[in-house]
């Protein structure tokens, strides 16, 4: 099917291009989001008549997006959730939480616009995409763990896993200790100094 986009579609074309989809993409995504329009005569004509009002708004909602996107690129947010002793989370992060918690720090990013290259079902720092116009892309990251103690320390650079480790180390540690002690106890004899 051909149709007219009406704003740039990332990996299809710029606005006012007539390019070749498939239908079920033009009829289930571009059609209803109104980012297109069927490439019949009618619609061509009606698109010229259009194009400098679509221009000017997509200028000024890229301008807008910019304006958001210079701030919040790079922002690291804390999403608290409860995970095993391994750092594995009991279900996963979504683009919703990642909407959240950017909310919740004073930016206006609804779940559309957050993009995850794979699924969040771990403790640590993970970088996700924030599309906040077709033309501006920016980089979030999120802080998972389990307390904001926990976040604090992740945040300084020291993974889940390291600080489990140091904490089994440090508790094998005492325990050798505690052997060494009883060990020395039993070797003393009192009668063996007669």
């Amino acid at each position: 099917m051909q149709v007219i986009l009406l704003e740039r579609v990332a990996k299809l074309g710029q606005m006012g291009e007539v390019v070749n989809v498939k239908d079920g993409y033009a009829r289930n995504f571009l059609l209803p989001q109104g980012k297109a329009l069927r490439a019949n005569d009618a619609n061509i004509k009606s698109f010229e008549a259009k194009k400098a009002q679509l221009e000017a708004t997509n200028l000024e909602t890229r301008k807008e997006a910019e304006a958001v996107g210079s701030k919040l690129d790079g922002q690291t947010f804390v999403v608290i959730r409860s995970a095993s002793d391994a750092g594995a989370l009991y279900g996963s992060v979504t683009t919703r939480d990642a909407a959240d918690a950017a909310t919740a720090a004073g930016f206006t990013v609804n779940r559309g616009q957050i993009v995850l290259d794979r699924p969040i079902k771990d403790l640590g720092i993970h970088t996700v995409t924030a599309v906040l116009h077709p033309e501006v892309v920016v980089k979030i990251r999120l802080n998972v763990a389990r307390s904001v103690e926990e976040a604090d320390l992740q945040a300084s650079g020291k993974s889940i896993q390291e600080l489990a480790a140091e904490a089994e180390a440090a508790a094998e540690f005492e325990i050798a200790e505690l052997f060494d002690e009883i060990g020395a106890a039993n070797e003393y004899d009192p009668d063996s100094d007669r």
